[in-house]
């Protein structure tokens, strides 16, 4: 069940043709997962993040989210496909409805009402799905409610939209409250899915110039974008000392 690993400046990536199948396959076990959906940013962070670096490292499915990661690979000699988190997200969803499964899906994260916005456009698509929603900004009662509430639903699928590195701690800490569960880091799946941002046109997200939109949408990100030549430096030297 464990899928081979390959490094990306010293942060684990794992490398499979169809994750979707693999963590069905845990589903079915009842095997619980934590998925880190890793981007060249998250790289960078992780490498003077200690505790970052851990989550990652524990994670049972990391899998490569950004263009800059599959270039690394690709530079390594390891031809992975790009695996987008909003679509791995989206897909597992799909599965749970059409198998009409009643276990529970919990949204966490985002503004208020945000997550309940995706998940009401997901439930106008499918009228069987159960979702669960709780917005990102509680006090720290309402999270030690969060936490009971997380305990006796025990939902199955468990997608928290905090951004990074916040969303990946914020799962190692608390997963042991759903062993069973599949936790996904989303960051800003619920924008799109509720319709407050737009995700990239197709053309972008087959070019792996998805960021580049991102940052035309958000011009403020400019600063968190100067790691990524500083990623792709460090990704060249590795492999020359290779």
């Amino acid at each position: 069940m464990t899928p081979k690993t390959a490094t990306v400046l010293g942060i684990q990536v794992h490398l499979l043709s169809d994750y979707v199948r693999w963590l069905r396959t845990c589903w079915h076990l009842g095997q619980g997962v934590h998925v880190v959906t890793l981007n060249a940013e998250m790289v960078m962070l992780a490498r003077k993040d200690g505790d970052l670096a851990k989550a990652i490292e524990q994670a049972e499915l990391v899998i490569p989210d950004g263009a800059g990661v599959v270039l690394s690979l690709r530079l390594q000699g390891k031809q992975q496909e790009r695996c987008p988190g909003i679509e791995l997200a989206g897909y597992l969803i799909k599965s749970i409805a059409e198998k009409k499964t009643e276990r529970e899906i919990f949204f966490y994260g985002g503004v208020p009402n945000r997550a309940e916005a995706a998940a009401q456009q997901w439930r106008d698509q499918y009228p069987n799905l159960s979702i669960t929603t709780q917005h990102g900004y509680l006090s720290p009662e309402e999270q030690t409610q969060l936490c009971q509430q997380l305990s006796e639903q025990q939902p199955r699928l468990i997608l928290v939209g905090l951004g990074v590195p916040r969303q990946e701690l914020w799962i190692a800490k608390n997963r042991h409250l759903c062993p069973q569960a599949i936790w996904i880091g989303v960051g800003g799946a619920f924008d799109i899915w509720g319709g407050a941002k737009q995700r990239a046109p197709t053309w972008f997200c087959e070019h792996n110039l998805e960021w580049l939109y991102r940052l035309y949408q958000e011009p403020s990100r400019w600063r968190r974008m100067l790691v990524l030549p500083q990623f792709a430096w460090a990704s060249l030297i590795t492999r020359n000392r290779g």
